[in-house]
C-alpha cells in the first residue's frame, strides 16, 4: 500500500506562515513595524499550536478485540477498539482510522468526541472479511487538529492484529437419494458376526446380560442361558480430496490464500461437503490427493471438528507437486463410502488414472472447478470420459452455484452438468 505523506500543519497553518513571511518581507521594504508584530503574532500561533498538540495530548497503547474472533469469507465481524487518552484543550478535533488489509473491508474511520479524547477512547466498527486468510488489521492511528485549525499531530497506536478468514460453509442439498447406494444417510452399518441374525452363535449368558439378548432357542438346545453375540457397529466413512496441484490453477493460488478465484471456489467446495458428509451421519475425512491429511477427522455431526476443518483451510494454498496420479491408490484393496474429489484443470489422461478408483467407492463425485470463462475443450472431454467410468461429474465455474453442481453429482441417473 502507498504509504502518505503527512504534513503537521494544516491549509489554514501554512497560510500562516506564509503571509507571516509576507509580513516580514513587506516590513522589511515599506519599513512598516507594525508588520513585524503582525508576522510574529501569526507564527506564535502556529507554533502554541503545535505544542499544544504535543505536550497536552496523551495517548496509550490500544486493545483490539473481533467478535467473533475468527470470521468466515462474507460474513462480518465487530472490532472494538480501546486506548488510554487525555486531551486538555477544549475543542480539539480528532480522527481516527483503523488500517485494513486487502480481503477486509469495513467502516474504520470516524470523528471522535471530545468526551472520548478525554476519559479514554473506545470506538467500533464493522468489518466484512472477502478473501480467505490469515489478515492484520492495523495499526491504530488518530489525527488530532488543534482549536484554531492550524496545526495536527499524526499518533499511530499499537500494532497490528490478525484476524482468521475462513472459508464459507455453504448449505449443500442432503443424500436423500442413497440411503443404501452410499453408504446409509444418518444410519449406521451393523456387522453381524455369523451368517445371519437367525443363525448367529450363540454364547453362554454372563452376569450383566440383558435379558432381551437371551437366545430361547439355543438356551433349550444347551440345557443353559445362551444369549446372543454383540453386533459390532461402525460408523460409514467418506472422504473429500482436495487437489492442490498448481498445474490445475493459477499460479498465483501458491503464493497466497485468497489469490485465485478458482482455487477459492474449491475450498469452500470441499469445507461445504464435508460438513454435508458430516450432517448425513459420515465420519469425514479430507485429505491431499497424496493421502495427506489437511484437517483432522471429522466426526458424524461434530459441529466443533466442522469448524476446526474450516480453520485448518484458512491457510492452504495449491502445491507445486502433481499427485493426482497417486489417489486411485490409496483406495485399492478396499471398499469405501462416497469419495468427494474436488480439482480443477483435468485432462483425460488424468481420468484414465482415475479411473480403477470408481469400484472401490459407493459414490464416486467428481467436482472440477474452472474459471469465470467455463471449461475449455480439454477439460470438457476429460469430464465426459470421467462420466463414462463411472463418475458422478459436473464442473463449476468459479462464479457458479455450488448447491446446484453438488446436487447434479449426487441426484441419481444424472449426467454431466456445468454450473
Amino acid at each position: 500500500m502507498r504509504r502518505r505523506l503527512f504534513w503537521p500543519l494544516t491549509l489554514r497553518g501554512t497560510g500562516a506562515v506564509l503571509l507571516s513571511a509576507a509580513a516580514f518581507v513587506a516590513a522589511a521594504v515599506f519599513g512598516l513595524v507594525e508588520l513585524v508584530y503582525v508576522g510574529v503574532l501569526l507564527i506564535a500561533t502556529v507554533l502554541f499550536a503545535w505544542i499544544s498538540l504535543w505536550f497536552v495530548h496523551r495517548y496509550g497503547d490500544v486493545q483490539r478485540s473481533f467478535s467473533p474472533d475468527v470470521t468466515a469469507v462474507g460474513a462480518e465481524s465487530i472490532v472494538t477498539l480501546r486506548a488510554r487518552a487525555r486531551s486538555g484543550v477544549p475543542g480539539a478535533v480528532a480522527l481516527w482510522r483503523d488500517r485494513l488489509p486487502d480481503g477486509v473491508e469495513g467502516d474504520a474511520a470516524g470523528l471522535l468526541g471530545a468526551v472520548a479524547a478525554q476519559d479514554g477512547m473506545r470506538v467500533t466498527y464493522r468489518l466484512r472479511a472477502t478473501r480467505r486468510g490469515i489478515r492484520p488489521v492495523g495499526p491504530f492511528t488518530v489525527t488530532v487538529t488543534d482549536p484554531f485549525g492550524m496545526a495536527r499531530r499524526r499518533v499511530r497506536l499499537g500494532e497490528a492484529d490478525a484476524v482468521t478468514v475462513t472459508p464459507p460453509v455453504l448449505p449443500l442439498p442432503p443424500l436423500s437419494e442413497f440411503p443404501g447406494e452410499a453408504g446409509g444417510s444418518l444410519h449406521t452399518a451393523t456387522h453381524q458376526l455369523g451368517e445371519g441374525a437367525d443363525n448367529l452363535i450363540p454364547r453362554p449368558y454372563l452376569p450383566g446380560d440383558s435379558m432381551r439378548r437371551i437366545n430361547w432357542r439355543a438356551s433349550a438346545h444347551h440345557h443353559e442361558l445362551m444369549v446372543r453375540q454383540e453386533e459390532q457397529e461402525s460408523t460409514p466413512e467418506a472422504t473429500v480430496v482436495l487437489d492442490r496441484a498448481e498445474r490445475r490453477w493459477s499460479p498465483s493460488a501458491c503464493d497466497e490464500p485468497g489469490a485465485d478465484d478458482a482455487f477459492e471456489t474449491a475450498v469452500t467446495a470441499t469445507v461445504s461437503a464435508a460438513a454435508r458428509l458430516a450432517r448425513e451421519g459420515y465420519d469425514v475425512t479430507v485429505i491431499d490427493a497424496d493421502g495427506t491429511p489437511l484437517a483432522p477427522p471429522v466426526a458424524a455431526g461434530d459441529a466443533a471438528a466442522l469448524e476446526q476443518l474450516a480453520l485448518e483451510l484458512a491457510t492452504v494454498v495449491a502445491a507445486s507437486v502433481d499427485h493426482l496420479p497417486q489417489l486411485a491408490r490409496l483406495f485399492a484393496g478396499t471398499v469405501a463410502g462416497p469419495v468427494v474429489l474436488v480439482t480443477g484443470r483435468v485432462r483425460p489422461v488424468d481420468v484414465e488414472m482415475l479411473t480403477p478408483l470408481v469400484p472401490h467407492s459407493a459414490l464416486p463425485v467428481l467436482l472440477v472447478v474452472t474459471g469465470a470463462g467455463g471449461a475449455d475443450q480439454t477439460t470438457t472431454d476429460a469430464v465426459t470420459r470421467a462420466e463414462a467410468a463411472g463418475w458422478r461429474a459436473a464442473t463449476l465455474r468459479d462464479d457458479g452455484d455450488l448447491a446446484d453442481a453438488w446436487r447434479a453429482t449426487t441426484d441419481r441417473g444424472t449426467t454431466h452438468a456445468t454450473l
